[in-house]
């Protein structure tokens, strides 16, 4: 049987792809993340529309709102991580108020489900997970990340 690999899925309404985003490069990024943060963990990405961030948001979280970024983390100890939940269009709107493309907010947004798919909570564990976003950003050369948005 071959083993997990992290994938990327893709679901919008709305066809078309926002200037500034890349499948390709998303891809990319996400291998990057399963190779060098989940040491070798796979993931799925869902990248969809506000509605479906909404629904996910009111179904597992009992929050009747949209939201750019959930995570979903598996109950698995070894293997398969969990799943991640991206808005393209909330993810469109945040770049373009901190100035970057939609792939580099995809990026960010990706990066901190991850870190929360590895168990880390910004609300709860006094500052790990703010360490390791601002570590990753660093080494990926990301702007600022939501962590350090939601403070300033």
């Amino acid at each position: 049987m071959p083993a997990e690999q992290t994938t990327l899925l893709f679901h919008s309404a709305k066809p078309g792809v926002p200037p500034g985003f890349s499948k390709k490069q998303a891809r990319a990024f996400a291998k990057r993340l399963e190779s060098e943060v989940t040491a070798g963990r796979p993931f799925t990405c869902l990248i969809t529309d506000e509605a479906e961030l909404r629904r996910l948001n009111r179904d597992f979280r009992k929050k009747d709102h949209a939201t750019d970024v959930l995570s979903f983390p598996s109950k698995q100890t070894l293997g398969f991580l969990g799943d991640i939940a991206i808005s393209l269009p909330h993810a469109r709107r945040q770049a373009e108020k901190y100035g970057h493309d939609a792939g580099t907010e995809i990026e960010i947004l990706m990066l901190h489900g991850v870190l929360h798919l590895l168990g880390m909570d910004h609300e709860k564990d006094r500052g790990q997970m703010t360490r390791a976003e601002n570590k990753w950003r660093v080494v990926f050369g990301l702007p600022g990340g939501l962590i350090a948005r939601v403070r300033s």
